[in-house]
């Protein structure tokens, strides 16, 4: 854990809201550490945004990009000093119990199921998640969770209790403990089932022979949150910083940043829905 003396301020600074941006100072750069998730990483989202946020405030933005769950985990230890995570109901219990300050939401896409083309569990044209995950048990065809209590095995584990299910122990249930993009690598060479983001697929789905088979239940929704540590809990966090990048993130600028972000077929990845 990072050891820093506490200043008089730090007690303070909590209460400073909005905070005026920092001026950009030549040869002179302030970092923070932001733990994520793998799909904001694996998107390449990051890649795309935060030099323009770093060029706008001369802040570097180091990115633990993680599940949700060992995210919020970090932070939580003030081994981070801001979060940007997706799984909105672990985010506020973490913000109820005073871990983190000032969550905002960012932005959203959605979760899909891909799977082999030929669709051996025949899930194409089901409507619903959770009879989609209930006809791949019935037919015992392989899926590959990412069993690492990130926001997608999260979503994941909410649609196997609709569909009345445990997974767990099956046969054909296969807990890897990897972020997303490895994840659909291992589904691809097991021709199994998988549950990612969009964002993810979008962005790899060319080195894959998987396909979308099932997507649009409103049950797939991915919202996506930022919330700083609270330096009331680790006066040594950057505070003052993270907070420039949370405001900055949901400001008009941030918003755009993150809307023109695409693939190269012009699909949005990310849709930005700061309030």
């Amino acid at each position: 854990m990072r050891t820093l003396a506490v200043s008089i301020t730090s007690a303070l600074i909590l209460l400073i809201a909005p905070i005026a941006p920092l001026a950009a100072t030549d040869g002179e750069i302030s970092r923070i550490r932001c733990a994520s998730t793998t799909s904001t990483q694996n998107s390449g989202l990051f890649d795309y945004i935060l030099p323009i946020f770093e060029k706008r405030t001369g802040i570097k933005v180091d990115v633990v990009a993680v599940g949700t769950g060992a995210a919020i985990e970090i932070g939580k230890r003030g081994d981070a000093d801001v979060v940007l995570v997706h799984a909105k109901e672990q985010e506020l219990k973490a913000l109820a119990e005073g871990f983190f300050v000032n969550r905002r939401d960012v932005m959203y896409n959605d979760f899909v199921v891909i799977g082999p083309p030929v669709d051996p569990a025949k899930i194409r044209g089901i409507k619903l998640a959770s009879g989609a995950l209930r006809k791949i048990s019935e037919t015992a065809q392989p899926f590959v969770s990412r069993g690492d209590r990130s926001g997608t095995h999260t979503k994941e584990l909410a649609i196997w209790k609709t569909a009345n299910i445990v997974p767990a122990g099956q046969d054909w249930y296969l807990e890897v403990g990897q972020g997303m993009e490895k994840t659909q690598r291992i589904a691809d060479e097991k021709r199994a089932y998988t549950l990612t983001d969009r964002g993810t697929w979008l962005s790899t789905k060319d080195n894959l022979d998987m396909a979308v088979l099932l997507e649009g239940d409103p049950a797939l929704f991915n919202q996506y949150g930022v919330m700083a540590v609270n330096p009331e809990k680790h006066p040594y966090v950057k505070y003052r910083e993270a907070m420039e990048f949370v405001n900055w993130l949901v400001s008009k600028e941030g918003q755009e940043t993150i809307a023109s972000f695409k693939d190269k077929l012009e699909n949005r990845l990310f849709t930005p829905n700061a309030k």
